[in-house]
């Protein structure tokens, strides 16, 4: 099979980088979009005269790309498990009123640390089963990724059922993390029980009656109440940082599967989400970017070279994999680049003629929209517009950097 691409000019993305990307893919698809996003096909021709046109076969790199699934979220350690096993140190009845208030005070914070034992025992648990999860997902995704590597055919109904086994691995690693949020309230509950010991106790110095044991016993259960006071913010930090971490993950790798779903959906590998690399390009900040502005017919290039042009001049043309390879690497040097999607229809033939090619560049815009988005790339960063050419012979989809 041979590509045909179309070399560009120069791409402005960056002083420091220089020319970036140009490259104009002649390929097609098939899909579906809103109909609310669409303008009048009309307008002036977008890019000027066509470049030359030469045939190179796609490369092997680019062929082999494979998605890049993240590791399983790394676990906090557990120092405070050590701690958990510690009892209140006991003191000889004093007989006092005070030492009975010493008492009593002793049996609360003696249930208070049962009660983080035990919820340290439960994120132990939770860690382990998420990490059970976690692996059988990158197991069966593994599977999926290596038979796609090889080649398959479209849809392909056993990569279709191990799709949705690693989705529901997903959603029980989401189980996990709501569980863990809903352990974190009880830790966070335990610190009113802290603060109530840790004040009555220093009230007690205060009473009459008391003898120097009275005293001698408040001041180490003073000191127990407050290293129970670290152990509680100490496991509730270990555990929103669980919680923080394994979030982030698990939408990485929801839009991960959506790309791989576009993936089996075709027949062959693309790559990791568009988004997932934008946002490891731009050094894990999320890049910012503004809404797409109104559709607009009568698009103008400014003076932009096209980074790809879609030609559908045949049937069903394969243009998946290059348009991935070409805007990824786009969002490797512009983590917050947006592109316009340009539909241009040829500038010649009578009324009817030119209503035909209308209707059909709609249809095939909106497939390389919804690629575009099944990608990773979301669709507050595509603006759609439409014109007409004089210089071109067929349809042709041009996106362009913004």
């Amino acid at each position: 099979m041979v590509f045909w691409v179309r070399l560009s000019g120069r791409v402005n993305l960056r002083r420091s980088t220089g020319a970036v990307l140009g490259a104009a893919i002649l390929l097609s698809g098939c899909s579906f979009a809103s109909e609310s996003l669409w303008p009048s096909l009309t307008g002036d021709e977008p890019s000027g005269r066509a470049p030359e046109s030469i045939s190179i076969p796609p490369s092997r790199a680019e062929l082999n790309n494979q998605p890049t699934f993240g590791a399983p979220p790394r676990m906090s350690g557990s120092p405070v498990a050590p701690a958990m096993a510690s009892s209140v140190a006991t003191g000889q009845p004093t007989g006092t009123l005070v030492g009975q208030k010493v008492g009593q005070l002793r049996v609360e914070l003696q249930r208070l640390k049962g009660q983080l034992g035990a919820q340290n025992g439960q994120l132990q648990q939770i860690r382990h089963t998420t990490t059970n999860n976690a692996q059988r997902y990158h197991g069966t995704v593994a599977a999926v990724t290596a038979r796609l590597q090889l080649g398959t055919t479209p849809g392909n109904p056993i990569l279709v059922n191990q799709w949705n086994a690693a989705q529901a691995e997903l959603d029980r690693i989401s189980g996990d993390i709501a569980t863990m949020n809903s352990l974190a309230n009880q830790i966070a509950s335990n610190s009113s029980l802290a603060a109530y010991v840790l004040e009555s106790a220093r009230a007690a110095y205060g009473l009459s009656g008391a003898i120097d044991e009275d005293h001698r016993q408040l001041a180490l259960l003073e000191d127990q109440t407050n290293r129970a006071v670290v152990l509680i913010d100490r496991l509730l930090g270990e555990i929103n940082e669980d919680v923080a971490r394994q979030t982030s993950y698990v939408a990485g790798e929801r839009s991960n599967l959506t790309t791989l779903g576009a993936a089996i959906k075709n027949g062959e590998l693309h790559g990791s989400s568009l988004m997932t690399r934008a946002f490891a390009a731009a050094g894990g900040q999320g890049p910012s970017y503004a809404i797409s502005s109104t559709p607009r017919s009568g698009f103008i290039a400014g003076g932009r070279q096209p980074l790809v042009v879609i030609r559908f001049d045949r049937p069903n043309v394969p243009y998946q994999q290059a348009l991935y390879t070409a805007v990824a690497k786009t969002l490797q040097v512009r983590p917050e680049a947006n592109f316009d999607l340009v539909a241009v229809t040829p500038n010649t033939g009578n009324a009817s003629e030119q209503a035909m090619a209308q209707s059909t560049i709609k249809k095939h815009t909106n497939s390389v929209l919804k690629t575009l988005m099944d990608m990773g790339l979301p669709a507050s960063r595509i603006s759609l517009s439409a014109s007409s050419s004089a210089a071109s012979a067929s349809n042709e989809v041009h996106i362009y950097i913004r």
